[in-house]
């Protein structure tokens, strides 16, 4: 046989969440698991081939099984890939001392004021080299896939210049083709104000809008297009211009809203036909409404609430009000510096309410809409990527119940194993 062939059989259960390849999951449907107990899935070369019970399929596909490597999943449950949809992946150095910082007292504005936070990686990543980030983000991509995530977003944004923004595009796009993770790039040349244009900051919103944004879609480094609306970065005013620049270039809308305190930018999100919005500690009832009724996803990062020491956005009221959500790492040197987004569906159920079903919803097909990958990715579905996570647990709930714990035993992607037992292939 010349296809590529590996047969998973045995599960105790194989959480599929079929059925929800066109729109992300909302209210009630994020509960829905369509859970196969004793299930078992063939994939051939890249792709699912079938799914079901070991006997039904073994009748059906006798000849492929038998030529199969096999793995045996018994007590263990099978997920689609985790998919990570807002990282910072491709940064140099760490920031540590900041950490302390904020221990004693000082707040994460505060210390981006004065020179610090996002200024501190943005001079760190100008002297870096393309090899030194490359060599980085590839420690980072490891553990990311060994955490069971099989794709990820990455944002620039540690440039504030076009040579390092470019230069952090490109590497990402390096990562994509050189990794076994799948790599979605994010230009977000607005992730702050420059020292230089701090006094006038509508003149560096001029230079991302006219100078950055058509190299960028003109290029085609990037996908999507993020900017940080918060008082004292970009002002609603700013965002929605370089949002709205981005999209007439054909850059999908993205942006950090209302994470430090209430600024309108879930509203903004819900008028600029953003894909999602992401943070929204602060965001309010009317933007969540808004962003409900025009389909934007929320994309919930509790490890940033969490490490910040700040309350956590109000996952439980997103979802009872219509928001579809997902979940993310935020993987960054200064506000969330993790890979392992299981964490973040601990977090997620102990921190915003969210039920571990919801939980898992939201790491997978719902964060796979909100990079727009919901075709391909997220669910385990027949013609889909095989991208698939075993966890060594033995039922989907136990996996945010024992918490804390990287419980990850094998990724497949894109049908070949690349984690076994823990580790890298």
């Amino acid at each position: 046989m010349s296809n590529h062939t590996l047969f998973i059989k045995n599960a105790n259960q194989v959480i599929t969440l079929h059925g929800n390849s066109t729109k992300p999951l909302k209210k009630k449907e994020m509960n829905e698991l369509h859970i196969i107990e004793g299930g078992s899935i063939l994939i051939i070369d890249d792709r699912i081939a079938a799914i079901g019970n070991e006997t039904d399929l073994v009748e059906k596909y006798k000849n492929e099984i038998e030529e199969a490597e096999v793995i045996d999943a018994e007590g263990k449950i099978v997920l689609p890939g985790l998919v990570d949809p807002h990282t910072h992946l491709v940064f140099a150095g760490s920031r540590e001392e900041e950490f302390n910082m904020r221990l004693n007292g000082a707040t994460y504005m505060e210390i981006m004021n004065n020179g610090g936070g996002i200024h501190a990686t943005t001079s760190k990543t100008r002297e870096a080299s393309p090899d030194e980030l490359l060599k980085e983000s590839k420690k980072r991509l490891d553990s990311f896939l060994m955490h069971g995530v099989t794709t990820v977003e990455a944002k620039s944004g540690y440039g504030l210049d076009w040579e390092t923004e470019e230069k952090q595009l490109r590497v990402a796009k390096q990562l994509n083709e050189e990794h076994l993770v799948d790599v979605v790039s994010t230009f977000m040349g607005a992730h702050a104000v420059p020292a230089a244009y701090k006094n006038n900051p509508d003149e560096f919103v001029d230079l991302v809008i006219n100078e950055m944004l058509p190299k960028v879609a003109g290029e085609k480094l990037a996908e999507f297009n993020d900017v940080f609306c918060e008082r004292g970065v970009f002002t609603p005013e700013q965002s929605r211009r370089i949002l709205k620049a981005g999209k007439e270039l054909g850059l999908i809308p993205k942006i950090h809203a209302d994470e430090i305190e209430p600024y309108e930018g879930a509203e903004l999100a819900a008028e600029v036909g953003a894909i999602s919005a992401d943070h929204l500690l602060r965001a309010s009832d009317e933007g969540i409404k808004r962003m409900a009724e025009n389909n934007v996803i929320g994309v919930l990062l509790p490890g940033t609430a969490f490490f910040l020491m700040a309350e956590s956005a109000k996952g439980r009221r997103m979802i009872d009000m219509g928001m579809s959500i997902a979940l993310s790492t935020d993987c960054n040197p200064g506000s969330s510096p993790t890979t392992s987004l299981p964490l973040m569906m601990n977090l997620a159920c102990m921190h915003m309410g969210l039920t571990p079903a919801e939980a898992i919803a939201a790491a997978t097909i719902n964060a796979a809409h909100a990079i727009n990958r919901g075709h391909e990715i997220g669910s385990i579905e027949v013609d889909k990527k095989a991208d698939i996570t075993i966890m060594d647990v033995s039922n989907y709930m136990k996996l945010q119940y024992h918490y804390g714990v990287n419980h990850t035993d094998t990724v497949i992607k894109n049908g070949h194993i690349v984690v076994k037992g823990g580790k890298l292939c």
